[in-house]
């Protein structure tokens, strides 16, 4: 096979039309992760109003929360059987008007059955979106710049996590949380717009034997590569073409498998949707009040999530992922346990240094987040496996992501209640370091290798130590 990595110099010689198209692409596509993010953040603002409109307990708060999360596993198995069938754009749009009809409709529930039912619909949406838009970016983007493009993804999770923060604040004087949730509707018009004229995957193409059309696709996005590409594309699906589901848990294909499902379980089980949803009774707890005063403390981790994750933008085709991995575990192991210690120091009333200490803490354990784990189990779910299967794999995956994520979001009010917050924050810490033993034995670097160079990477491993 040719060296591609040495042909990655062409990309300076692409025009700036060839450049845009690739960059309108993936941001447009992201915008499914903006839709994600506002949709998992704005409950944590609307949540008091809500129970306090329907008279909920902490059980019947965490279903509302938990909801969108067990409609995203859903959401998730569904992506796994059209994925494949009717390609990744499309699977977007159908995301997208998805994303509409829950919308409006969390917005008019008349009780809390009829939310609970329109946010598990939310949560189809942006299980199919979350399998499908790093896919499509991922099999399109260029090796040398695949870890930037896909990563726009988790930015735009990040800026719809702020987005709703701050809407929610916009809406908080009068507790009006139906205007919280119905603003959701208008990044989903923008997403279902934007992806009006834009390509499918060429190697989507090329697997359903679609040749002439992956040609023109790429004569778009990579014209200095047409040919090599083509080649590389036909021989790997030619091999993986009839690839089952069987196939993933086979020696060959189990590593990979083993490493993108673990990552995502590192991911959900160090806590960081307990961030995400519940930031408001964090800094209540810590002394900010109720009301306005612990959503505009919440806006700041929206704030430190959206740049930090531009950090991570600019470093993960330059460093690496793993590098960025290690660091960003350390981060927020060292993040959760001074969250854990701070807690067992706080008064619970006036603001105390040790609330101090919390905030900076959590501040850290969010950037920490955004550099690692926050990108990089998305993009290696899309990098990691065979054309034939790839689509499959990021499903499982992502259906393991989300069963942990309902897991920890719905357990946490109540482990706050059994063990305290000090206890659960020490249990997320010990899952971070867990995860850099795991980094350090398992996960393969990827930065800046074509799609097919760490498939056949990844599969000769296997098979080395099949023979071993």
């Amino acid at each position: 096979m040719s060296d591609r990595r040495g042909k990655e110099t062409h990309d300076d010689m692409w025009d700036s039309g060839t450049q845009g198209l690739i960059t309108r692409i993936a941001v447009v596509a992201a915008l499914a992760g903006l839709l994600f993010g506002f949709d998992t953040g704005v409950i944590s603002g609307a949540l008091d109003y809500i129970g306090d409109a329907f008279n909920l307990g902490d059980i019947g708060k965490s279903a509302v929360v938990s909801s969108v999360l067990l409609g995203a596993v859903v959401g998730s198995l569904v992506a796994m059987a059209i994925i494949d069938r009717i390609g990744r754009r499309r699977s977007l749009i159908a995301s997208g008007a998805v994303f509409i009809v829950g919308s409006i409709a969390s917005a008019v529930a008349p009780g809390v059955g009829a939310l609970d039912i329109a946010r598990l619909l939310l949560g189809v949406a942006i299980g199919i979106s979350a399998v499908a838009a790093p896919m499509y970016i991922t099999e399109i983007a260029p090796a040398a710049r695949r870890g930037q493009l896909v990563s726009f993804f988790q930015l735009m999770i990040t800026i719809g996590i702020l987005v709703a923060y701050v809407n929610d604040e916009a809406f908080s004087s009068n507790g009006q949380w139906r205007w919280m949730l119905i603003t959701g509707v208008a990044p989903a018009i923008v997403l279902l717009i934007g992806m009006r004229g834009l390509p499918e995957s060429p190697r989507w193409f090329m697997l359903k034997g679609r040749d002439a059309d992956a040609r023109k696709v790429l004569e778009k996005v990579n014209p200095t590569e047409v040919e090599s590409e083509m080649a590389e594309m036909r021989r790997g699906i030619d091999e993986e073409k009839t690839a089952s589901f069987r196939a993933l848990v086979q020696p060959v294909l189990r590593p990979a498998l083993i490493v993108a499902v673990g990552l995502f379980i590192i991911q959900q089980f160090t806590g960081i949707n307990t961030v995400i949803y519940y930031a408001p009774r964090i800094f209540k707890d810590a002394g900010f009040g109720a009301g306005s005063a612990a959503i505009w403390a919440t806006v700041s981790v929206g704030v430190i999530n959206v740049l930090a994750t531009l950090g991570a933008l600019a470093l993960i085709d330059r460093v690496g992922r793993k590098p960025l991995l290690y660091t960003g575990l350390a981060g927020m192991a060292v993040s959760l346990s001074a969250i854990a210690v701070s807690s067992m120091l706080s008064s619970g009333g006036t603001i105390t240094a040790a609330d101090l200490v919390t905030v900076v803490a959590v501040w850290a354990f969010v950037a920490f987040f955004a550099i690692s784990l926050g990108p990089i189990p998305w993009l290696m779910a899309s990098e990691l496996f065979p054309v034939g299967v790839r689509g499959k794999a990021a499903s499982i995956a992502t259906v393991v992501g989300w069963l942990g994520n309902l897991f920890i979001s719905f357990t946490f009010l109540g482990l706050l209640d059994l063990i305290g917050e000090s206890a659960t924050f020490f249990s997320y810490a010990a899952v971070a370091v867990l995860g850099l033993v795991f980094v350090w034995f398992l996960v393969p670097e990827t930065k800046g290798r074509t799609l097919e160079e760490i498939e056949e990477g990844f599969i000769a491993r296997a098979k080395a130590r099949l023979k071993d």
